[in-house]
């Protein structure tokens, strides 16, 4: 029997090469996809894997991309740009599909533009199923999980030592001038101009208490209400993380100095009642977001989908807490409900 194959793109960067790194571990066959043939070339040659070379205003590039592969993980932010012709090229193909996307505005379009595509033929799309966002959602639901009555989920990312790539900057800077921001509050989803705050989150000893940036523009506030029965949602990141020295001039540090991160994400459910929290914690937010990543590309690759495919939040398609349990085991980090 055919080893399904997983295709990535992005292959080259630095997410790309720790998502290839754990595939090419666990034996897995892999296509490494992207904009730079000789980079490319070069990285094939080094895993034994094939190369795919497709532009991405080269839709039959992407297009047979798609139709080799089992699973695409979609690595090259920012999505905001390269995000709507890979993850179509998936839909129409019938290949299920991952992504590491931040940006709201990229996540909600393919909920609202790819959905009947990628039900149509059977494909099953998760965007950013990664630290940001991805750790969130999983991570609300194995807290909230059969709760009623629900006032507030808030997922508090508490992050130090986090040192940039190029296209995690651009990210990064697109999301600091985005006006339209898209937010779930008083019950309904809400995109418009929202006043960031400075907020104090009681994290888990010992953290403590830390100022925030409230809210931060990331993705839980469109996949969260999809699972969980929530008036409001939101997330918020300690201020202190983009205070440090050095974090905005780190497109070119070497992947040791990238790994050398500490994080702590939390999440509070609160009813009228009182409520309930839990939390995780580890290092290198990178490579805890890549195995996330290939944890759920091989679970879709053997076939562990939903009955009827499409656009779906990672806590709708794996069950919350022994996905994240998983990933404790392979050392992403430590889980405590």
């Amino acid at each position: 029997m055919t080893q399904p194959l997983i295709a990535i793109y992005g292959a080259t960067g630095h997410t790309g090469r720790l998502v290839a790194a754990e595939l090419h571990a666990r034996g897995q066959a892999m296509v490494l996809a992207g904009r730079d043939p000789a980079a490319l070339e070069a990285m094939a040659a080094e895993y034994g894997a094939r190369a795919h070379h497709a532009p991405l205003d080269d839709p039959a590039a992407l297009r047979g991309l798609a139709e080799s592969a089992a699973v695409l993980i979609h690595c090259a932010g920012p999505f905001s740009i390269t995000g709507e012709p890979v993850a179509s090229a998936a839909a129409e193909a019938g290949c299920h599909y991952i992504d590491h996307a931040v940006e709201p505005h990229h996540v909600k379009h393919l909920f609202d533009a790819l959905q009947a595509p990628a039900q149509h033929t059977g494909a099953t799309m998760i965007p950013s199923l990664s630290f940001y966002g991805g750790l969130g959602d999983l991570l609300a639901a194995a807290v909230a999980g059969g709760m009623t009555g629900i006032d507030r989920v808030t997922v508090a990312y508490a992050v130090s030592g986090w040192r940039l790539t190029t296209g995690a900057l651009a990210t990064a800077r697109q999301l600091f001038a985005e006006t339209r921001r898209i937010g779930f509050t008083d019950g309904a989803l809400r995109v418009g101009y929202v006043e960031p705050r400075n907020a104090v989150f009681a994290f888990p000893p010992p953290l403590g208490p830390r100022t925030m940036i409230a809210p931060v523009p990331f993705p839980e506030a469109l996949t969260i209400p999809r699972h969980i029965p929530a008036r409001n949602v939101e997330a918020m990141l300690t201020a202190r993380t983009f205070e440090e020295e050095g974090v905005f001039e780190s497109e070119h540090v070497t992947p040791a100095t990238r790994a050398r991160t500490d994080f702590t994400v939390a999440v509070q459910a609160i009813t009228e009642h009182g409520g309930r929290a839990g939390h995780l914690t580890g290092h290198d937010l990178w490579r805890a977001g890549a195995l996330a990543s290939v944890e759920g590309a091989l679970r879709l690759a053997g076939g562990d989908v939903p009955a009827k495919g499409g656009v779906l939040s990672a806590a709708e398609v794996f069950p919350a807490e022994p996905f994240l349990r998983t990933l404790e085991g392979l050392g992403a980090f430590t889980v405590t409900l």
